[in-house]
């Protein structure tokens, strides 16, 4: 059984993990696969132009064919005229993909075993603050040793305190664990779980 220090306000206790979460043999092309659909979810897709078909204009031969001294020309409204038609610009797309709930949850896996490999979870007993101000939040970046990090907390339920405390600190990410993503886990240094949301982590995924 994999073991992690849950940290508390009282000293220091051993948590257990769950193997079969946190310690598989990582599936990194199922992993790649997931961090491709997520990024290409985030892309809107409605950058759109007009082709030659679509602008208004043109209809009839601007000059003669011969004799002008001029390059021949069909139409005012061809890609080489200003306010023209546009050639081979982006068109309305769905970049959506798909993946298997299987694949999604190796895929989740495989990022949190990559993160307990390289020593970057900690899991503390509770996330609660007195106050709503960022500082309650510096200050526990400090106590844990990682306020230079890119930093995902990941909690049960959210309280207003620590939302309001996290939310002006560009490197601190606050999610509940019905949003863990591969991403977000990617994209970080440190996942900081609470007790409670660990537990509800692994029963999901286990």
């Amino acid at each position: 059984m994999k073991k992690l220090k849950l940290l508390n306000l009282k000293g220091e206790e051993i948590k257990e993990l769950n193997e079969e979460v946190f310690d598989i043999t990582p599936n990194d092309k199922v992993l790649y696969d997931a961090i491709i659909l997520a990024r290409a979810s985030l892309r809107q897709g409605t950058h759109s132009t007009k082709n030659r078909s679509e602008v208004s204009g043109g209809g009839r031969k601007p000059w003669r064919q011969k004799g002008t001294g001029h390059a021949r020309q069909g139409s005012i409204r061809a890609v080489q005229w200003v306010g023209g038609g546009r050639y081979g610009t982006p068109v309305p797309r769905d970049y959506s993909k798909k993946q298997n709930r299987k694949e999604r949850r190796i895929a989740l896996k495989s990022a949190l075993s990559h993160k307990f490999a390289d020593n970057e979870v900690i899991v503390m007993e509770e996330l609660e603050f007195t106050t709503p101000k960022t500082k309650e939040m510096v200050n526990l970046l400090n106590i844990l040793k990682i306020n230079d990090k890119k930093v995902l907390f990941i909690v049960k339920d959210f309280s207003e305190n620590v939302i309001l405390a996290s939310r002006n600190l560009p490197n601190v990410a606050l999610i509940n664990t019905e949003e863990i993503n591969v991403l977000d886990l990617i994209n970080s240094d440190v996942v900081v779980f609470t007790n409670e949301a660990l537990t509800k982590v692994e029963e999901a995924f286990k």
